[in-house]
């Protein structure tokens, strides 16, 4: 389905899934109006639209002012997500979340965690080695990766190894003699004293260098030696195309596919270097290939993308005043990703590794539950629009029908088979019986238990 001079619907779907947190049928109606060049603009300048107003959140939540918990952050994150007209900035600091992997267990400091967040999301779809310039003086990762104990004169290299590994370049790429100079180059950076928190709430922790702590000598990286300090050492990461290749395979596992593709990694490596690192041009050339285009439901949703998508379909926690918002940072938890908490500096495992037995039942679980609430605005609609079919429904009209309204999902057809067999092939139902909301609502459940409904 498409309109004159606007974007197949199933292809609507697509990037809406991917450029943000997914969308019920109707909106994505509305979105198909647009042409598609247009509608990949709109989602990548962010800049032409405001984020959303917090101001309340302090006045109804109480208990979470002081962001004395870091799960309140987590909690606001959600309301961002579900509420934003900037979806993209959100999913990128997403992503960026999980590559520079912070945790609150070791930084246990919820305002630098907050504005770890907040640096990610005002960096994260700019320029590639600004955002590792940000990262590096950024307090809680400073913090997290012990960077506060490297001294000119006892020298620990924890974020300099990191740095390589896990943040530019991947392992293979550079050597020791690079992991020490990178390590040397960023002896001196570090924070100030954490003023304790009582009794006005935690105070700021801010970037400190101090060049009497900054190990002044010449430093071996990559074939080049001087007296190199943290900013000359990101200054020549950026350059290698192994960084190139690092920052496209990235991209290209959360916004296109689990598993790699070598020729689409190398395309996006192409755009990194002709744009001077910029993130926000690999996302436009990345949203407008055609490796993007066909790349359809070929990613696990990850679990705080799986809430906030059932959130959309749903339409609850629109307002800052909701009650029950943390509901949202615990069931992402229990799905195996608290956010502001990765396990460890690799951060989450993406792709099939989100499901197990455990995180499984927690998604169809918290699905079912959610869509089977008929107070809810979304869950409403959703039936409604269902029986606005009018007349009498197959089995298999019913199931397409709701496939198509949970979002232009596709489903195997052994999937399909499944279900149906489940309901009853040969049943009919009637669309003004008073049974059929509570039959649509099954039906609902049924297409939000199966493996398929996981996929991005």
């Amino acid at each position: 389905m498409t309109t004159a001079t606007g974007t197949e619907i199933s292809l609507t779907a697509h990037l809406v899934r991917r450029a943000a947190f997914g969308a019920p049928a109707w909106q994505l109606e509305e979105l198909a109006e647009r042409p598609y060049e247009e509608l990949v603009e709109s989602f990548v300048d962010v800049g032409r639209y405001d984020r959303p107003v917090e101001d309340l959140f302090e006045r109804f939540h109480q208990e979470y002012a002081d962001e004395e918990r870091y799960t309140a952050n987590g909690m606001r994150w959600f309301f961002r997500m579900i509420n934003t007209e900037r979806p993209l900035e959100e999913k990128v600091a997403l992503m960026w979340h999980n590559r520079f992997a912070t945790a609150a267990s070791k930084v246990n400091n919820a305002r630098a965690m907050a504005v770890h967040i907040e640096m990610l999301r005002n960096n994260g779809m700019g320029n590639f080695k600004v955002l590792l310039q940000k990262l590096s003086r950024d307090p809680a990762m400073i913090w997290w990766l012990d960077q506060q104990t490297n001294h000119g004169q006892a020298v620990n290299e924890n974020y300099g190894r990191e740095l390589l590994e896990l943040f530019s370049m991947g392992r293979g790429n550079y050597t020791e003699t690079e992991v020490r100079s990178a390590a040397e180059a960023f002896s001196g950076w570090t924070i100030d004293q954490t003023i304790p928190r009582y009794p006005n709430g935690w105070y700021d922790t801010n970037f400190v260098y101090r060049e009497d702590d900054h190990l002044h000598a010449d430093k071996e990286f990559f074939g080049e030696s001087g007296d190199f300090g943290g900013d000359e050492i990101i200054d020549r990461i950026v350059t290698q195309p192994a960084t190139a290749r690092f920052v496209a395979t990235t991209l290209y596992r959360f916004f296109v596919a689990d598993e790699p593709d070598g020729e689409a990694i190398e395309e996006l490596a192409d755009v990194y270097f002709r744009s001077d690192y910029e993130i926000s041009e690999m996302l436009r050339a990345l949203f407008l290939s055609d490796f993007f285009r066909q790349a359809r439901f070929e990613r696990v949703r990850w679990p705080a993308e799986h809430v906030t998508y059932l959130m959309k379909l749903t339409g609850q926690f629109t307002d800052p005043y909701e009650y029950d918002m943390m509901q949202l940072h615990e069931k992402s938890g229990a799905m195996g990703q608290e956010l502001l908490n990765p396990p460890t500096v690799e951060g989450w495992h993406i792709g099939r590794e989100w499901i197990d037995s455990a995180f499984l039942m927690e998604r169809i679980n918290y699905a079912a539950e959610r869509l089977a609430d008929m107070e809810t605005p979304g869950v409403k609609k959703l039936v409604e629009r269902l029986g606005e079919r009018g007349g009498s429904l197959s089995a298999e009209e019913l199931l397409d029908a709701a496939l198509y309204e949970l979002g232009c999902m596709e489903m195997r057809d052994s999937i399909r088979k499944t279900i149906l067999d489940e309901v009853g092939a040969e049943t009919a139902f009637d669309t003004s019986s008073p049974d059929f909301s509570a039959q649509a609502i099954s039906m609902l459940q049924f297409v939000s238990s199966c493996p398929d409904f996981q996929l991005a």
